[in-house]
């Protein structure tokens, strides 16, 4: 059973930054790929960023210099750095694991909250 955790969500000013991290039960070697999307209020799920296990990334065009994904597969945990934070960014960010880029993996943790006020 694959269990992805996420933390680091909070309650930030416009212009502030946040680092999520996603742990997973286990190694993350095993997915290709491993990914951050977020749900806002009244809006669809999207994509926010991924990254292949060849380093290859893929972002949202909104968050693109603003918004980092990284892996650590020694720690079997993956990151999303956001700087530069907007009121738009606030969402519930979910980690997604799975197999091609930009396309939503099977295995999804339980979400942590952003809200950026302004």
């Amino acid at each position: 059973q694959v269990q992805l955790v996420e933390s680091g969500g909070g309650l930030v000013q416009a212009g502030g930054s946040l680092r999520l991290s996603c742990a997973a039960s286990g190694s993350i070697f095993r997915f290709n790929v491993m990914g951050w999307y977020r749900r806002a209020p009244g809006k669809a799920r999207e994509l926010v960023a991924d990254m292949h296990t060849s380093g290859r990334t893929n972002y949202a065009d909104s968050v693109k210099g603003r918004f980092t994904i990284s892996r650590d597969n020694a720690k079997n945990t993956v990151y999303l750095q956001i700087n530069s934070l907007e009121p738009e960014d606030t969402a519930v960010y979910y980690c997604n694991a799975g197999t091609f880029l930009g396309v939503v993996g099977a295995y999804w943790g339980q979400g942590t909250q952003v809200t950026v006020s302004s």
